[in-house]
């Protein structure tokens, strides 16, 4: 195995929150390695709503914080929200001064939406519903031209890299089939979700929660993973990954209804604007019980659906459904996971030498259900205050552990994953369900030992099994209630123990 010395941060991924740490990472030189070409296979790019952020007069951060509080059913750190919110305008200030070409309003100031559970328009949008391609490739563009910046656009992250006391000190990369490690004083997991192991999702199929299971393997806590959003308004017309239908739909006024041309969630003006997860289960009901769910644009948007919302109409009439004269048939989808690598403000986790940011990490602000389009907010946010941290790491000499390379899952085998983890760990969860999807792993397990997506997929099911109550995104029918108590989920392995004695 090729063996390099980097001096400056490593960063694993090419979406918002790798790109933002990879920014801040100068003066010192900064690999970021990303498995595809930038605005490739992340979630960052597809992302349509926007940036959620108190930037009008009538609006400030800490009832933003309340609002994100309030959707995070009791789970959210109330300390990383109110960080998160006032740092809200500087960071879509400082997106705009990359060459965000945010929606401005006819005083010069950001343009601002209402979306579920906000109780302020403060979504900063970009094109209607283009905002995460563009606000990527404006930083793909300053990525490109800062000269503290590597790109690595063909590498995929195998392993951690560790010495005997823990510290992480790099990570075993593969480009074109050979495997390189890479070592560095910080190493940023930047790697995304887990929406890829399930067969209904609006995410890149690619993103396995992979990074994850690599930082569980090496004794890193993992926060609340059984906690997973699904978007109530995925686009059910047979595609994988889902096309979505964005939140800011129904912010401007389109309505959620079954085939008969009934409310699903009532008839008040504002009944489709809840969380998401009681929209999501509204819609996994009606689907459930035969009525159909579909999202009925045709009064509120209309006619001027190609201008006002190009993505959601250009993916509708791909198949073959003009929205401005039907309703379009939704479903839930996988949509984002509020749990992952348990990480601070500034992305450290459990284990010295790894940060990790975005998507993939949990540093208590979306709790047990993510407001909307706070995720843009914390990519970049956080992602900045990474790359600062990590640019500021000089530990890690002497001997390394040896690595161990975990097979890949064949394609069969990850497709019935996908399949029980949509059918038995998705809106709507029960004991039994769960035990199934847990018993196809361990058969799985069988003829891939130590996958790293079947691992990320029993970190999600077995933290859902244990949690005995329903809340926020995970809803148990045999437990329907919320109990009076808070907890979260916390898990460790000991690095200790070998994998084939678990």
């Amino acid at each position: 195995m090729n063996r390099i010395r980097h001096d400056g941060p490593l960063i694993i991924g090419g979406g918002l929150a790798g790109l933002s740490a990879a920014l801040e990472g100068g003066p010192r030189p900064t690999l970021v390695v990303t498995p595809a070409p930038l605005l490739q296979a992340c979630s960052s790019a597809w992302a349509q709503g926007g940036v959620a952020a108190a930037l009008s007069g009538e609006d400030d951060p800490a009832l933003h914080a309340e609002d994100t509080a309030a959707a995070g059913a009791g789970l959210v750190d109330v300390e990383a929200a109110r960080a998160l919110t006032a740092d809200g305008r500087q960071t879509v200030e400082w997106l705009a001064s990359m060459g965000a070409p945010f929606d401005r309003a006819a005083d010069g100031g950001f343009a601002v939406s209402l979306e579920a559970a906000h109780s302020k328009a403060r979504v900063a949008r970009v094109g209607g519903d283009g905002a995460g391609r563009a606000i990527l490739s404006a930083l793909v563009a300053s990525v490109r031209a800062a000269p503290h910046i590597e790109v690595w656009e063909n590498g995929r992250l195998r392993a951690l890299v560790q010495d005997a006391t823990g510290r992480v000190r790099g990570a075993v990369m593969e480009r074109d089939g050979r495997l390189t490690e890479v070592l560095a004083p910080a190493v940023v997991l930047a790697t995304g979700g887990a929406g890829g192991l399930y067969a209904r999702t609006t995410t890149p199929a690619a993103l396995l929660g992979e990074g994850m299971a690599l930082a569980y393997l090496a004794g890193a806590d993992i926060l609340d993973p059984e906690f997973v959003q699904f978007h109530p308004t995925a686009i059910d017309v047979g595609l994988d990954p889902m096309p979505l239908a964005t939140e800011a739909l129904r912010g401007e006024g389109s309505r959620l209804i079954d085939a008969e041309g009934r409310f699903l969630l009532g008839e008040e003006p504002d009944a489709d604007l809840k969380a998401r997860d009681i929209v999501a289960r509204a819609v996994h009901s009606a689907r459930s019980e035969g009525r159909g769910a579909y999202l009925d644009a045709r009064t509120a948007v209309g006619a001027h659906f190609p201008e006002e919302f190009p993505a959601v109409f250009a993916a509708c009439m791909r198949a073959g459904l003009d929205p401005r004269e039907t309703p379009i048939p939704v479903a839930p989808g996988a949509h984002y996971h509020m749990g992952g690598i348990a990480a601070g403000l500034d992305g450290r986790t459990s284990l010295p030498g790894l940060f990790a940011v975005g998507e993939c990490a949990a540093t208590g602000v979306h709790g047990a259900n993510r407001l909307a389009s706070n995720s843009l907010l914390e990519a970049a946010a956080f992602g900045r205050r990474a790359g600062r941290a990590a640019a500021a790491e000089t530990g890690g000499e002497g001997e390394t552990l040896k690595t161990t390379i975990f097979p890949d899952l064949a394609r069969e085998a990850l497709t019935a994953l996908r399949v029980t983890m949509s059918d038995n760990v998705g809106v709507v969860r029960d004991a039994e369900g769960l035990t199934r999807a847990l018993a196809l792993m361990e058969r799985l397990e069988q003829e891939a030992r130590g996958a790293l997506p079947l691992l990320a997929a029993r970190l999600i099911a077995g933290a859902a099994l244990d949690r005995r109550e329903s809340r926020g995104g995970h809803y148990r029918s045999d437990y329907p209630d919320t109990d009076a108590t808070p907890r979260h989920t916390r898990l460790r392995r000991d690095p200790a123990v070998s994998l084939a004695a678990e």
